[in-house]
């Protein structure tokens, strides 16, 4: 199978509401969406959001990668594509997961056929922080089916305690926590809040420190009185066997867009597994083909709700059917293979790219850094 066609856009999707993070609040997602085609039109569509903050990458990067690779690959066959562009997924791990995904939809990957009905519970972010806003959310969650909520820390460490004794009471056993600095806290203020913290109902303290800072989230892993998950760092295998020698780190958030494809994802979930870890798998800030890819992935991995709710933040669907949330579960059903909307990708593409055997016609250029 050869690569025909190969089309990359860039697209703009306002949220419903603004998603804050400690080091970036979005109003929108821009990811990289790739279209491929055989000759004999069947369709293979990746995609990859780079998050400017959450590591070295850039959008503009991420976009020069694509051009490159897409230029570099077309007419090839499938296997020797992959090939060319994993040699180089170091320059931009997320731009080269949009083009491997891709090939691999095109391929029609064993993990992208459902063969049954899939339901997977799904964990929510959560926002509130005056005590009223508190009850009120944690019944509103409760009662959409969420069972599992993120709790975001990081910028004040005896705030951010008193908030989450405040959710704790509010919530009375009738859900589980987890708890995210996103790398905000230094290790002190890091140390300080995981020791203060009552494990009752949480199930992990997730990133609490810089990411390069391997000696500073250890030494908040030692007085935690919650297991510690790690995050930005676990890129590769060596970073879970890195994570599984250090004491109270239990589990490994890992997410499609680090590990540049679904075998290489499989891969390391077992490795996670094979260290005696659990994997936490998702993507908060994906798309629903980020996020399909990662159910397909979960359902025959995972043990706990998935964080691959990215899809339910944006205002547009970009899939025909839409993926269908009920109850706090993501619902999947038999034979789902995803069709483009493709009236909704036009009408948010702010970038755009085809590429042809010895043809490329670009109508615009991405926004963003």
């Amino acid at each position: 199978m050869k690569l025909h066609t190969l089309t990359l856009r860039t697209v703009r999707l306002p949220l419903i509401r603004p998603y804050v993070l400690s080091y970036r609040t979005f109003t929108e997602f821009e990811p990289i969406i790739v279209e491929v085609r055989d000759a004999d039109g069947r369709i293979g569509w990746g995609e990859g959001h780079i998050s400017p903050g959450s590591s070295r990458e850039t959008r503009d990067g991420g976009w020069a990668f694509c051009r490159e690779h897409a230029a570099a690959v077309i007419g090839k066959d499938t296997r020797e594509a992959k090939a060319i562009i994993a040699a180089h997924m170091g320059a931009s791990k997320v731009a080269a997961t949009a083009l491997l995904t891709a090939i691999e939809m095109l391929e029609d990957h064993p993990l992208l056929k459902i063969d049954r009905d899939v339901r997977l519970p799904l964990l929510t972010p959560f926002n509130g922080s005056a005590p009223k806003d508190i009850e009120d959310e944690v019944e509103r969650r409760l009662g959409e089916g969420f069972r599992t909520f993120k709790i975001k820390v990081g910028k004040d460490a005896d705030d951010d305690i008193r908030r989450v004794k405040a959710i704790q009471r509010a919530i009375n056993g009738r859900a589980t926590m987890r708890i995210d600095a996103n790398r905000a806290f230094s290790e002190s203020d890091a140390c300080r809040f995981a020791a203060a913290l009552d494990p009752s109902g949480i199930e992990l303290f997730e990133q609490p420190c810089l990411a390069e800072d391997w000696d500073a989230n250890a030494n908040v892993a030692k007085v935690s009185t919650v297991p510690v998950m790690l995050d930005e760092p676990i890129c590769e295998l060596a970073d879970v066997e890195r994570a599984a020698a250090i004491p109270n780190v239990g589990l490994c958030k890992l997410k499609l867009k680090r590990f540049g494809g679904l075998d290489l994802l499989r891969e390391a979930l077992d490795a996670v597994s094979r260290n005696g870890m659990e994997s936490v798998l998702g993507d908060g800030l994906g798309a629903e083909l980020g996020c399909w890819m990662e159910a397909c992935v979960a359902r025959v991995t995972i043990h706990n709700a998935g964080e691959f709710n990215g899809f339910l933040k944006p205002k547009v669907r970009l899939f025909a059917e839409p993926l269908r949330f009920v109850d706090g579960q993501l619902m999947v059903p038999a034979g789902f293979r995803p069709a483009i909307d493709t009236d909704a990708l036009v009408a948010h593409t702010v970038g755009y790219e085809h590429f042809a055997k010895a043809s490329s016609v670009a109508l615009h250029a991405p926004s963003g850094a």
